[in-house]
C-alpha cells in the first residue's frame, strides 16, 4: 500500500530553472515527497492545477520591513502577509531599522520578532559599520543571518561604510554573502547642492544621484572584490554603464535588478507619480532600462528582488527633497514579472532562476529554490492567463498604496504553499502564521 500523502498537486506544469514538466507533486511533512503520476496515491488533500503552472516559492532577498522602530510604515506581520499574497515564501530583511541590526543582540531580537510575527520564512542581514568590522565574521555565521549588508552611499537610515580601507577589510575578514548598496558617498555629498535649487523637484533626484555616482561606486567595489578574491552581490543596479563593467567581472560579482527599474522609466514615472516613484538608486531613463532588460536576457542579471521599502502616503507627499525614497514591491513582484513573461520579455524558466534558484545558490539556502524531492514544499501556483488589475485594496502593507495601483497585468498567483501548507488561495490568507528562520549550508 502506498504511503498516504498530506497534499497532492495534480495536473499542473512544474517550472524549474532548467525545465517545464507535467507532473504531480506529492507533499508529506512539509517536504516534496515524490514527483510523477500520483493519481493512485492516497492523500489528505488534493489540488487540481489543470492549466496552471507551479513555481518554486519566490525568495525575495531584499525587503525593508521597518520592524523594529519604524513600524508605523510596516511591521513584520504586515510585510510577510504581503509576501505570501504575492507568492513569496522567503524574505531577507535589511538591517536599516531602528535600532539598526548590527550586533548579536539586535539580530536575536529580530529573530524573536520573526518567530512571533512571520507568515513566511525569513532571514536577516547584519549591517556593516566601521565600528563592528571585527565582529562581522562571527555575526555572519549566526543562525538566521543571511549575510552582510553594506551601504556605500547614504540611503534610508544611518548605516554607511564609504572608505576603501574599511571596505577591503570587510571583504578580507568575512566569507559569506555580502550585499552592496552601490552609490558613491563622496559624490553624493559633493552634488547635494543640487537640492538647494529654488525650483528643485523630484526630477532632480536622478541628477543628484546620477549615473556617475552609481558607476564610480560599483567600479570601486569590483576592484576591491578582485583584490580580496571574493564575490559581492550588487543590489538594484540601474545603469547601462554598470551593466557593462559587471558583465566583465562576473567572477567577482552577482547582480540584482528590481521590477520597478524594469517597468518604469524617467522622466515619465516622475511626471505621473511624483515623489511616489522616488527611490535610491533612482528610476532612470529608457536607455538604462533597455540595458537592464538586455542584461536579464544575456544572463548578466542573477536576481530580481523587490527592494520593498514602504513609506506612508503622508511621508511621500512631502515636497522633494524632504520626501523619503522607497516604494513597496514584495507583493507585486510576481504579478509584474508574470506580465513581462506574457509580453515576451522573459520565459518562465528564466523567471524561476532569477527569483528562486539563483538567490538560493548565492546565499547557500538549504532545501529551497527548486521543485525537487526532499526540498521544502514552498510553491506558488500561477494562472498565466488570468488578467487582473493591481489595486491598493489588495495591498497588505500598512502604507496601503502601490505605485502600480490600477495597472492591468496578465498572470497572477492564485495559491501560495509554505512547507506543504496552503497559506494563500484566491487572494485570501489561510491558516495561521507559520514562518520559520531559514537554514543555510555553511
Amino acid at each position: 500500500m502506498t504511503q498516504k500523502l498530506d497534499l497532492v498537486i495534480e495536473n499542473g506544469s512544474i517550472v524549474n530553472a532548467e525545465s517545464i514538466e507535467k507532473k504531480d507533486i506529492g507533499i508529506k511533512d512539509g517536504r516534496i515527497f515524490c514527483l510523477g503520476d500520483l493519481k493512485n496515491y492516497r492523500a489528505s488533500n488534493r489540488f487540481n492545477a489543470k492549466n496552471l503552472f507551479i513555481l518554486p516559492g519566490l525568495i525575495d532577498t531584499q525587503v525593508h520591513f521597518r520592524d523594529p522602530g519604524l513600524s508605523h510604515k510596516e511591521d513584520f506581520s504586515s510585510g510577510t502577509k504581503g509576501a505570501i499574497l504575492g507568492g513569496v515564501t522567503t524574505v531577507f530583511d535589511m538591517p536599516n531599522t531602528s535600532p539598526p541590526t548590527t550586533t548579536l543582540a539586535t539580530l536575536k531580537k529580530k529573530l524573536q520578532m520573526g518567530r512571533q510575527k512571520a507568515w513566511c520564512d525569513y532571514a536577516f542581514f547584519i549591517g556593516a559599520k566601521k565600528n563592528n568590522i571585527s565582529q562581522l565574521s562571527m555575526l555572519e555565521k549566526q543562525k538566521g543571518c543571511c549575510g552582510i549588508k553594506i551601504f556605500m552611499g547614504t540611503s534610508t537610515g544611518t548605516l554607511l561604510v564609504d572608505d576603501d580601507a574599511s571596505l577591503l577589510k570587510i571583504l578580507k575578514k568575512t566569507k559569506g554573502a555580502i550585499a552592496i548598496h552601490s552609490e558613491d558617498e563622496e559624490r553624493l555629498r559633493e552634488r547635494k547642492k543640487i537640492l538647494e535649487k529654488k525650483d528643485v523637484t523630484v526630477q532632480n533626484h536622478r541628477e543628484w544621484r546620477d549615473v556617475e555616482t552609481a558607476l564610480k561606486s560599483t567600479k570601486r567595489i569590483l576592484g576591491m572584490a578582485k583584490k580580496a578574491n571574493r564575490k559581492v552581490h550588487l543590489l538594484h543596479i540601474t545603469t547601462k554603464d554598470e551593466v557593462h563593467i559587471i558583465r566583465k567581472s562576473k567572477k567577482f560579482a552577482t547582480m540584482e535588478v528590481t521590477p520597478q527599474h524594469l517597468t518604469l522609466s524617467a522622466p515619465q514615472c516622475h511626471d505621473k507619480y511624483g515623489t511616489f516613484a522616488q527611490m535610491n538608486p533612482p528610476i532612470r531613463e529608457k536607455v538604462h532600462q533597455e540595458a537592464l532588460w538586455q542584461a536579464v536576457k544575456s544572463g548578466t542579471v542573477d536576481v530580481i528582488g523587490s527592494d520593498h521599502a514602504p513609506h506612508t502616503i503622508e511621508e511621500k507627499m512631502k515636497k522633494y527633497p524632504e520626501s523619503p525614497s522607497g516604494l513597496i514591491g514584495v507583493q507585486t513582484l510576481l504579478p509584474i514579472m508574470l506580465n513581462h513573461v506574457n509580453n515576451g520579455k522573459l520565459g518562465l524558466k528564466r523567471l524561476v532562476s532569477l527569483t528562486s534558484t539563483v538567490p538560493s545558490r548565492i546565499y547557500s539556502i538549504l532545501g529551497k529554490g527548486s521543485i525537487r524531492k526532499d526540498f521544502d514544499a514552498d510553491l506558488v501556483i500561477v494562472d498565466l492567463k488570468m488578467t487582473k488589475k493591481i489595486n491598493n485594496d489588495w495591498i497588505a502593507s500598512k502604507v496601503g498604496w502601490t505605485v502600480f495601483h490600477g495597472m492591468k497585468v496578465k498572470g497572477w498567483p492564485i495559491a501560495t504553499i509554505l512547507r506543504g501548507k496552503i497559506v494563500m488561495r484566491d487572494d485570501k490568507i489561510q491558516g495561521k502564521r507559520s514562518g520559520r528562520s531559514v537554514t543555510f549550508s555553511r
